[in-house]
């Protein structure tokens, strides 16, 4: 696996740490805060995947989107669902996944195996929101090997119905769902065009791998 991975995030240790991740997993996999250098300190043409923080401004995100695609047509572009590092890599571990028989609704996975496989679930939900550098749990809910047939896994009570969410690994698929969304306190921090900042300064971060 050669697969060349950017992560623009605003969070050091968040990036950083799904970085790492992902990098054990064999990708080539880089991060950085500084958003208004990415053009300059990295070459757009070599990103296979770009992934974005939920704490980067739309503008930003949308010029980034248009100048890399502008000399890279083979990107593909992810929004992170949440500052949650195992969840960042397992969204990008997805790409190319398709959910055929593979669900989630109401507290429950759902899944319609085809042949047997070996499936692992997982929880991250977050447990502290304050910037720059939120905190996060998780949990394996199950790892097993099913048969072919349907199966349905509910999810403990544990797992919060905020700023929460599951992945699913199916032999080499992995998916990411969303069970609860993040609190309107939190996503009202993102800055907007014309409005400051509330968001506290952060250790610059670029990496080069």
């Amino acid at each position: 696996m050669d697969q060349r991975i950017l992560i623009i995030g605003r969070s050091p240790s968040v990036i950083l740490d799904a970085a790492d991740i992902l990098r054990n997993k064999g990708f080539r996999a880089d991060a950085t805060n500084q958003f208004d250098e990415v053009l300059t300190e990295y070459d757009a043409t070599d990103f296979d995947v770009v992934l974005f923080g939920g704490m980067v401004p739309a503008d930003t995100k949308r010029q980034l989107r248009d100048e890399i695609s502008k000399v890279n047509d083979h990107v593909t572009f992810v929004q992170g669902l949440a500052g949650i590092a195992g969840l960042i890599a397992a969204q990008v571990e997805g790409i190319g996944s398709t959910a055929d028989g593979v669900a989630y609704e109401n507290r429950t996975v759902q899944l319609t195996l085809k042949e047997p496989a070996e499936v692992v679930v997982e929880a991250f939900w977050g447990t502290s929101f304050t910037p720059p550098e939120p905190k996060s749990a998780s949990m394996r809910v199950i790892e097993t090997r099913f048969d072919a047939g349907e199966h349905v896994i509910p999810l403990p009570d544990e797992i919060p119905t905020v700023a929460s969410f599951v992945t699913v690994s199916v032999g080499s698929a992995v998916y990411a769902f969303t069970v609860g969304p993040m609190p309107e306190a939190v996503t009202r921090l993102v800055p907007t065009g014309g409005r400051r900042s509330p968001l506290p300064p952060v250790q610059a971060v670029s990496t080069h791998s």
